[in-house]
């Protein structure tokens, strides 16, 4: 089983468009993963526009891999780094919890998570 970072199942962070690094909906990682995929966070304008700045366009579409491109709103499994270089930033999308795998406590601690956290989560 795969578990979250509040000790329940791990839950899909996003079916429509697939997330994951196994492309299963889920933000669980493995030995290949070596971004470690593991907050689902639901993405903002800035995000976006701040990973973009930094090599990492989410936002335009990849037809050639059935990526549809993000936007605002999307759900979606973010590398743990990345997700704490937004936050440095000051532009760190909302975390689902419920999504999130225990992995991401080796980059950020569940405190800060759960300050991230979006409410219904």
């Amino acid at each position: 089983m795969n578990s979250n970072v509040i000790g329940g199942e791990l839950e899909v962070c996003c079916a429509s468009p697939i997330t994951g690094f196994y492309r299963d909906g889920l933000c669980r990682t493995g030995g290949q993963d070596f971004g470690s995929h593991v907050i689902c966070a639901q993405l903002t304008q800035e995000f976006l526009e701040f990973t973009k700045s930094r090599g990492n366009d989410l936002s335009t579409p990849v037809p050639e891999f059935n990526f549809p491109g993000l936007k605002p709103g999307d759900r979606w499994c973010l590398c743990a780094s990345r997700w704490k270089e937004a936050l440095d930033a000051g532009v760190a999308p909302p975390v689902i919890l419920s999504g999130t795998h225990p992995r991401a406590l080796e980059v950020v601690s569940l405190e800060v998570l759960k300050q991230h956290a979006l409410t219904s989560s």
